[in-house]
């Protein structure tokens, strides 16, 4: 077992010629949010060499900094970063542009509106970042005109953004407006010379050549493999004419964590068949500011409704947090978490399915944790 650990994906045979160890490729596989294996055929996570231009350090302990000096051309990538923090779909979109970049000696410059987590790692080789107070919060005119000066300044030969509702969609079909082209929507696989993208109630695929302007669906592509980091170089933003807003962003209004659908919430608190005491729960749920979910079982008993069931039968959610209590992780229900960014699991069961999936757990019973949490949280507020 050592020594296939340690094998490599790929080797040459007496002749030359290259051959790949199938289970060591399926390994690397990652699983999508639809439970589906997902296999990285780009050749980024195996160490075949890269494109032109793109100057390979030596081997160390961390992430390879990959720099490219010279670009033959640039795609830029206008991430939605909400919050600084770049989402799972960013980060597919980051992976779709290294694909058309590392073809033919490109490179990837990411165009952001705030300060916040490194680019590099999901793949940026440039970063030009407008954050004073003309592009804060929703500011389509502003980031629109931003961006134009911007591609006139550096005429990419494509701008790849979010297909999201109300930022990088937005913002992509503006862009897209005011140069006169039809974006490409929905796009679910981007090569150099097709866009696929579903239509049809997504029943059909249609395929079309790349347009400047380019909007991705989730799952467009792999992530940049974390063997590697990008030297996300900064560029100074070109100086912008002053944009008269016709929209004024008044902030959010409060909104019920019990009213949000959980496909859209960003923090999700569940409950499994480990939950006994549910007005903790709802308690809890209701001190965090969380949406309420739960495994199959639970749903399957009435403890909550059946739109609040997680997992592949139920919804599939891509929260930021993901706080479980007292579920052992069956198969469906990890694939239903699949595009989690972070997962907290507390559970009597070190060796719990949902223990090993999750980033934090706490080996405790759901009820004793519960209270004190809320408990903890509603004196911090008091302090405040």
């Amino acid at each position: 077992m050592a020594a296939e650990a340690m094998a490599p994906a790929e080797s040459f045979g007496p002749s030359g010629r290259r051959r790949r160890d199938p289970r060591r490729i399926r390994r690397a596989g990652v699983i999508s949010a639809a439970g589906r294996l997902r296999i990285d055929r780009s050749g980024r996570s195996i160490d075949t060499g890269r494109s032109a231009g793109t100057a390979r350090p030596a081997a160390s302990a961390g992430p390879e900094l990959m720099r490219i000096d010279a670009p033959a051309f640039w795609i830029f990538v206008v991430p939605d970063y909400e919050g600084g923090r770049l989402s799972s779909h960013d980060r597919d979109v980051f992976g779709a542009a290294r694909r058309l970049a590392d073809r033919d000696g490109g490179a990837v410059v990411a165009v952001v509106f705030e300060t916040g987590e490194d680019l590099g790692v999901a793949g940026a080789d440039r970063v030009i970042r407008f954050d004073d107070e003309h592009y804060a919060g929703y500011a389509p005119e502003a980031r629109t005109a931003a961006l134009e000066a911007v591609r006139q300044q550096l005429a990419p030969r494509h701008v790849l953004l979010p297909d999201t509702t109300v930022a990088g969609g937005d913002l992509g079909r503006r862009l897209a407006a005011g140069l006169g082209e039809a974006p490409a929507t929905r796009v679910h696989r981007l090569r150099p010379d097709e866009a696929v993208a579903r239509g049809d109630g997504e029943r059909s695929d249609y395929s079309r050549r790349p347009p400047q302007i380019v909007l991705l669906a989730p799952e467009c592509d792999e992530p940049v493999s974390d063997a590697y980091c990008y030297e996300a170089r900064p560029i100074d933003a070109p100086e912008v004419a002053e944009v008269t807003p016709g929209v004024h962003d008044q902030g959010l209004l409060p909104v019920d964590p019990g009213a949000v659908p959980l496909a859209e919430a960003d923090f999700v608190v569940s409950a499994g068949n480990g939950v006994t005491d549910w007005d903790a729960f709802h308690a809890l749920a209701k001190a965090l500011g969380a949406a309420e979910g739960g495994s199959r079982v639970v749903c399957d008993a009435g403890s909550l409704p059946r739109e609040r069931q997680v997992g592949a039968s139920g919804t599939l959610i891509e929260a930021r947090c993901y706080l479980a209590f007292g579920i052992s992780g069956a198969p469906q229900h990890l694939q239903g978490i699949a595009r989690c960014e972070k997962v907290v699991a507390v559970n009597t069961d070190l060796h719990a399915e949902m223990v090993k999936r999750s980033d934090l757990s706490a080996i405790k019973d759901a009820q004793q944790v519960m209270p004190a949490l809320t408990r903890l949280i509603e004196a911090e507020a008091r302090e405040t």
